[in-house]
């Protein structure tokens, strides 16, 4: 009974050794907010969703930049978008964000000079 319990432990710790972290990425872009509870990362590779209203939200929320105003445009109210880089973990299937690590905000110039950035959402 013992040695079946031993083995059963090192299985499980193998499996767990075995697992792939999740890599963290460094993405930059429009941060956009364009209505309570809605934020998106607009990119090159498209609009990765942060969390939507009354649904998803990617761990680490608290951990997105902050803008001056300045390096803000307002469109809706309070509500708006900034360039922002930001270092998450993604699930490229779903085109989501899952976690937020950190990130900082940039000048507007930045996402509006880099050709691999979408104009302005």
């Amino acid at each position: 009974m013992k040695t079946n319990l031993f083995i059963s432990v090192i299985v499980s710790s193998l499996v767990i050794v075995a697992l792939p972290a999740k890599a963290v990425e460094t993405r930059c872009g429009w941060l956009h907010n364009p209505t309570p509870r809605n934020w998106y990362l607009i990119d090159k590779d498209g609009r990765w969703i942060i969390s939507q209203q009354g649904g998803y939200e990617a761990q680490g929320m608290d951990n997105l930049p902050t803008y001056n105003e300045k390096e803000y445009v307002k469109t809706n109210g309070y509500y708006g978008y900034g360039c922002a880089c930001m270092d998450v973990v993604t699930d490229s299937d779903r085109l989501r964000i899952s976690e937020i690590r950190g990130g900082e905000s940039l000048p507007l110039s930045t996402c509006r000079q880099d050709p691999n950035v979408p104009k302005s959402p």
